[in-house]
């Protein structure tokens, strides 16, 4: 029987001249005889290899092969490098091209627009001859926004207040709706109830926004009128209602994604250790599926604070500070609908409402940075 040569390393020493044992050629395991130290067996009983007998020689080694030209193994010359990634035939490079040519276009457009909004708003806080210069500070923080007056005042404060409390207010309603109808469609529903309830809300997701609108102009706005005794029913209630029926399909969408994407092995499981179905959608399901469902709500988020026609028609128009949900209020999507026809090209106005869209654009990335985020956390458990 032969056995395998490995180094030592129990007890190694700088003067001990045994630099190799025997060791069990299937396993490699090094057993060593209790009866007479220093005995290596193969694990059966039978001796190998008696490293501590004087008259024993060490096992020579193998010599190193050589070139037949007879150089020395360690001047030959390097091995030619093989490229072993597969070449591509003409259709596969025309496709990776123009795929490469639509990604470098969409950049190339979103940068564009970047340019020329930055370029046309940053006229607003420069010396120009016939407007006076507007410090940033009170374009950010001032609260009043008079930009037809003989002595213009452009603070867009109110503004944002007004885009913030409908978006809020609005996620407010549609996020457990619409996290409550995922979780219904994904995990509750029967097979023949998610193949009606699923179209009707990808339905609802399809009507345009200025019948929504409409809708709570005629229905709502004189309900809540009517109801509630107010002196209108344009207000930020009104709005909110309507954006969050507008924002409860996308999270149910997205949501139903996420819940879907949980493997079917972590529910099973949860079955087996005599979990509920609830106790396994609330405890298992959900948990697994958070940075889906979060980013799900952000998204919704994001429709509620771009949407234009609906808080143009049903959010009052005041531009003001809201102080309850029965104000009236002017977000800033609605200001650009509404002002931007009426501007000369060039003028302090117009700059201004440019700006304005440079505020919004950041906000619109701030939430799109915050579902990336919370999406990559969860993904990667950091």
């Amino acid at each position: 029987m032969t056995g395998k040569k490995l180094p030592e390393w129990n007890n190694l020493d700088a003067n001990d001249e045994r630099d190799s044992v025997v060791l069990h050629p299937e396993t490699n395991f090094r057993p060593e005889n209790k009866e007479t130290p220093g005995i290596v067996t193969d694990g059966v009983g039978s001796q190998l290899f008696n490293e501590r007998e004087p008259g024993r020689k060490k096992p020579e080694r193998a010599p190193l092969l050589e070139r037949a030209d007879g150089d020395p193994p360690d001047d030959r010359e390097p091995l030619e490098t093989v490229d072993l990634r597969p070449r591509l035939s003409p259709a596969e490079k025309g496709s990776r091209f123009f795929f490469l040519l639509c990604a470098v276009l969409a950049m190339g457009q979103m940068l564009l627009i970047m340019v020329f909004l930055f370029g046309e708003a940053v006229g607003l806080f420069l010396e120009q001859a016939g407007s006076p210069r507007v410090a940033l500070g009170s374009f950010l923080f001032g609260t009043d926004w008079y930009p037809t007056y003989p002595e213009p005042a452009f603070g867009s404060f109110a503004l944002v207040a007004g885009s913030l409390a409908v978006t809020f207010v609005s996620t407010l309603l549609a996020g457990p709706l619409g996290l409550g109808l995922a979780v219904f469609l994904s995990c509750l529903a029967g097979r023949r109830t998610r193949e009606w309830v699923k179209p009707a809300v990808e339905l609802l997701a399809s009507i345009p926004s200025v019948v929504l609108g409409l809708v709570g102009m005629m229905v709502v706005a004189p309900f809540l009128q009517e109801t509630l005794n107010l002196p209108t029913g344009l207000n930020l209630l009104n709005s909110s209602l309507i954006l969050a029926v507008m924002a409860t399909p996308t999270i149910a969408s997205l949501g139903e994604d996420a819940l879907s994407a949980v493997p079917r092995d972590i529910q099973d499981a949860s079955y087996a250790l005599g979990a509920t179905r609830w106790e396994t959608v609330w405890r298992v399901t959900m948990p697994a599926a958070l940075g889906g469902l979060s980013t799900a709500v952000i998204l919704g988020l994001g429709r509620s604070l771009g949407e234009t026609v609906v808080v143009l028609m049903v959010a009052g128009g005041a531009a003001q500070i809201p102080g309850s949900l029965f104000d009236s209020v002017r977000p800033l999507t609605s200001t650009l609908a509404a002002e931007m026809g009426e501007t000369a090209i060039g003028s302090s106005h117009y700059q201004a409402l440019f700006a304005l869209g440079v505020v919004l654009f950041f906000m619109t990335l701030a939430f799109n940075l915050l579902a990336w985020h919370l999406s990559r956390r969860w993904r990667t458990g950091r």
